[in-house]
């Protein structure tokens, strides 16, 4: 980094979308755009010439798509990739692939109506290209966090539901596992559910994730895993032996009639900047299975779901988060872990193995 700058090469055949964000990236004082391309060969090129801190890459490109040249980039020259590409269905499992070979995080863009859509969505992009900065990949260790200008006010989980009251509650013979991720996480919670077996207790997860993008991502981990992943539709139970991901663009919260629990998918603003907001699912958690809960925060930037697990502590939830060394950013278990909401920290791979043991204690 130059002058305690992010250096970032954006790579995108349209030059309307080059044009637009350079010139979002460039408004922030912490990024310098050291250089555009518009297909990964001119990006090699330049690459060649000074070696940038974050690549965002668009997927579908002239002479070589952007998932080839990410392999490429990865086995040679590891730098942290941000992966564009179309709101679409289609797009979504391309994506996925894009996060397998070792892309950090996803920005979407409209077919139509593209710069419009990222001027738009300023904020949200240069956060994805900070976060994107302080990730681990391979080969490469973290950035120390960066300082820059305040953020604007972030809404809490007060825009959706009120504090819990924190009166005892009764124990059923039920736990649920509440779990929120963001940069990073996509493959994280893949690890962790990967490891469960069939007769799990009930999960809820919030991942930061954009619309579309969610229901991909819950079909291919159902189908490398020995529990049923879905993407959450309001009014699902939550089940022994099933996992409950929050739709892109979606509040996900969880609610008790009895000793059942189910889960409510709600519209409303964005909160700590995300919908779903993990803040939401944990505050959710703290209200309606107080210690029958078990709250859970993984790799990703920001604090969103800090406030929530504590309030998930409080009640009397047990509460770990993911150990700096297995997170790609620690942003978010580290805020956790400053307010005290964390009971425990632990890494990565034994996440699963824990989970399993308080659940089913």
């Amino acid at each position: 980094m130059t002058g305690g700058k992010i250096r970032v090469l954006i790579v995108d055949d349209s030059a309307s979308v080059r044009q637009t964000m350079a010139s979002i990236l460039s408004e922030d004082p912490a990024i310098e755009v050291i250089g555009t391309a518009a297909d990964p060969f001119s990006a090699a090129r330049r690459i060649q010439e000074a070696v940038p801190d974050v690549i965002t890459l668009d997927v579908e490109m002239p002479r070589m798509d952007g998932i080839t040249f990410l392999k490429k980039l990865m086995s040679q020259c590891p730098i942290p990739v941000v992966m564009c590409s179309s709101l679409t269905e289609e797009g979504s499992e391309t994506l996925l692939q894009a996060m397998e070979a070792g892309a950090v995080d996803v920005i979407l863009k409209p077919r139509y109506g593209v710069a419009d859509h990222l001027a738009e969505h300023h904020l949200q992009i240069r956060d994805v290209v900070k976060a994107a900065a302080r990730a681990r990949v391979r080969g490469r260790a973290a950035v120390p966090t960066l300082r820059s200008e305040a953020p604007p006010k972030k809404l809490t989980a007060d825009a959706m539901l009120p504090p819990p009251d924190n009166r005892p509650m009764s124990r059923t013979t039920e736990m649920v596992v509440c779990i929120g991720a963001s940069t990073g996480g996509t493959e994280a919670l893949r690890e962790v559910l990967e490891a469960l077996p069939s007769n799990s207790p009930g999960i809820v997860i919030v991942q930061h994730m954009p619309e579309h993008f969610t229901r991909a991502f819950s079909q291919r981990l159902d189908s490398l895993c020995e529990v049923d992943v879905k993407e959450a539709a309001n009014g699902d139970p939550v089940l022994r032996g099933q996992v409950l991901i929050a739709p892109g663009g979606k509040h996900l919260m969880l609610d008790r009639q009895g000793s059942r629990y189910y889960v409510s998918v709600r519209d409303g603003p964005l909160v700590s900047r995300h919908r779903p907001s993990v803040d939401v699912l944990f505050r959710s958690a703290a209200r309606a299975a107080g210690s029958n809960a078990v709250g859970i925060i993984m790799t990703g930037m920001g604090d969103d779901g800090a406030r929530g697990l504590l309030e998930m502590r409080q009640a009397g939830a047990r509460t770990f988060a993911q150990d700096e060394a297995t997170s790609v950013v620690f942003g978010m278990p580290k805020e956790a872990i400053a307010r005290d909401a964390a009971e425990r920290v632990i890494p990565l791979g034994n996440i699963a193995s824990e989970l399993l043991a308080v659940a089913n204690r």
